[in-house]
């Protein structure tokens, strides 16, 4: 079997494509977010006032109000328009051997990160529309070295139903009579 162009070092001998898709590429911000943006608001609200009241005392004090702003303008952006940025960039393969998430961002350019998927792979299906299939996790660094676990996965996928099938089909040898993707797998 010829492998596909573009795959010629990254599938395996035998390795065999399933699916390919993306994410869904509609803006969507979910509700956690909105939190941050009040915060950046406040944040950029707060520093514009204190360079207004800097900058009627003379001199140049008030730019070091600047660095704070634009951490708070920021916020807000990134916060309206970061995910659906990450989802424009992310691309998904399942072979019958992985799953792999491709993406490629602006400041970390291009990765490709794969996951087996075989008997032992737990799986979760978050019904939509759109769907959502996790299939691992993976332990993040955040703020003081604290640690914490973020799932893996295909998100938001417009057929989630039908690569779940073939999820299942792959983790059990054949496809789920039942039809039903409800569960973890």
């Amino acid at each position: 079997m010829s492998v596909p162009a573009g795959w010629e070092g990254i599938l395996d001998d035998g390795e065999e494509i399933l699916w390919q898709g993306r994410p869904d590429q509609d803006f969507h911000m979910g509700l956690g977010k909105v939190f941050t943006v009040i915060f950046g608001v406040v944040f950029a609200g707060f520093a514009l006032f204190w360079m207004v009241m800097a900058s009627s005392a003379g001199g140049m004090f008030w730019m070091f109000g600047l660095i704070h702003f634009s951490v708070g303008v920021g916020m807000i952006f990134w916060s309206i328009y970061g995910s659906t940025y990450s989802r424009r960039n992310t691309w998904y393969t399942l072979t019958d051997r992985r799953a792999i998430v491709a993406t490629n961002f602006l400041t970390k350019g291009k990765s490709l990160k794969s996951y087996p998927i075989n008997a032992g792979t737990t799986v979760e299906f978050r019904a939509g529309p759109p769907d959502t299939i996790i299939f691992a996790h993976e332990e993040r660094r955040g703020n003081k070295g604290r640690r914490y676990t973020v799932p893996v996965g295909f998100e938001r996928l417009p057929d989630g139903h039908e690569v779940m099938r073939l999820i299942r089909k792959r983790i059990h040898g054949v496809s789920d009579p039942s039809g039903d993707t409800g569960e973890s797998a």
